[in-house]
């Protein structure tokens, strides 16, 4: 008589777990609330899904994963991100490697990784319903089944929570993995977010607003240490409230203990050249202008949102003639334009963070079943749990990799 699984949610790990368990042959009934699976999977990427990272060592793999990434290590011996890149291959989805190993579908469209899992799931045999889980039904310290929110109710031999985390509500994340695992005694470590926009004190942020900068680099500075905790080259953008794009979503996985003004951003905005070079750069410029105003020279060097506010903070009047500008102005500028500084008072809401922080403890979760150590037949997988990495592809190698494991260890 075959096994019984049911698996809350059809995120990325869900639709994984339930299609394992299924061709591993458990009847599997796949629990979703939202009307069509893997609603995050669909945004992540700016919708081109950076389905894994493209990284060979496991240990390279665990030191992107800052929180808990050793608890990974059989998930990810189990399904590395060369099984992933097959597994989707082998679903007729072609991939692509980019900068930073990451991984992307070449049809650069999410909805392919996501037809591919919807796919797996429902052709290796799992039954997908519509519905909320409540509760979960326990006796004598094994699980038994499941409630929904409606009273409907379901036997199982085994339950996989892949309920995702509290980031992105919208897209059906709304933290009931871990009220289900509290309800059988587990603990949930506090909840911050992760890969998230900041907020910073600088008002020229707002006058910048929908600025992106490409090919900039950036500094993070610790000011209680005065140690460099981030660097990176790419894109950013200025936003109503401070900073976000890839870089500073990066970033912000990297700042602990967060207070206002304890990190400062340090934006290279001409990283490939020196100091000498963009001051002979800016000299060319000024003689090439040299009755024009000071304001009305800077288009050729600077995006043209950026201009008012660069003038503003280097303190030469914007009146002034390019052929007046002294030495050491010009030195004010060449400084300005090689570190300019954001001050992070904190971070996004949770709900708009890509990643949630936190999660089940991975203290009481076998690390190489992906079972509940406090209940029997009760398995997690993916963001519900208290790991979390990187950009890059990491987290949802995370999702692959537990959510095969869960699906294998339930049958």
């Amino acid at each position: 008589m075959s096994k019984k699984v049911i698996v809350i949610g059809a995120g990325a790990a869900g639709l994984m777990a339930s299609g394992v368990a299924a061709e591993n042959g458990a009847d599997v009934i796949l629990i979703e609330r939202n009307d069509r699976p893997a609603r995050k999977v669909m945004i992540t990427g700016k919708g081109r899904c950076n389905v894994t990272n493209n990284c060979t060592m496991i240990n390279e793999l665990i030191a992107n994963v800052p929180t808990n990434g050793r608890f990974l290590y059989s998930a990810f011996s189990r399904f590395m991100p060369i099984d992933t890149m097959e597994f989707f291959e082998d679903m007729g989805v072609p991939l692509k490697v980019e900068r930073g190993n990451r991984v992307f579908p070449e049809s650069d469209k999410a909805v392919d990784i996501v037809d591919a899992l919807n796919s797996f799931s429902q052709d290796a045999g799992a039954k997908r319903i519509k519905g909320r889980v409540t509760e979960l039904t326990v006796s004598d310290g094994a699980v038994k089944g499941v409630v929904l929110e409606d009273g409907t109710e379901y036997e199982a031999d085994a339950v996989i929570v892949a309920t995702g985390g509290v980031s992105y509500p919208l897209t059906g994340s709304s933290g009931d993995g871990y009220e289900l695992a509290k309800q059988v005694g587990h603990s949930v470590t506090d909840l911050k977010p992760s890969l998230v926009p900041l907020v910073c004190h600088e008002g020229f942020c707002s006058d910048l607003q929908g600025l992106s900068l490409k090919n900039v680099s950036i500094s993070v500075i610790d000011t209680h240490s005065y140690k460099e905790v981030y660097k990176d080259f790419g894109e950013m953008l200025f936003t109503h409230f401070g900073v976000s794009g890839p870089m500073i979503l990066s970033a912000s996985s990297h700042l602990k203990d967060i207070t206002p003004r304890r990190y400062e951003i340090h934006i290279d905005l001409k990283p490939a050249v020196s100091y000498e070079q963009l001051d002979k750069r800016i000299q060319r410029d000024f003689l090439e202008n040299t009755n024009k105003n000071f304001i009305n020279a800077l288009d050729s060097l600077l995006p043209k949102k950026l201009v008012p506010v660069i003038v503003r903070l280097c303190g030469i009047k914007p009146a002034t003639k390019v052929n007046q500008i002294t030495k050491e102005q010009r030195g004010n500028l060449v400084n300005l334009l090689k570190d300019l500084k954001v001050t992070v008072l904190k971070y996004r809401p949770i709900e708009e963070a890509i990643i949630t922080s936190g999660g089940i403890s991975t203290k009481e979760i076998d690390p190489k079943t992906m079972e509940s150590k406090l209940c029997k037949g009760l398995y997690f997988a993916g963001e519900v749990i208290d790991v979390d990495a990187y950009t890059g592809g990491f987290n949802l190698q995370i999702a692959f990799s537990t959510g095969r494991l869960a699906g294998e260890s339930c049958c």
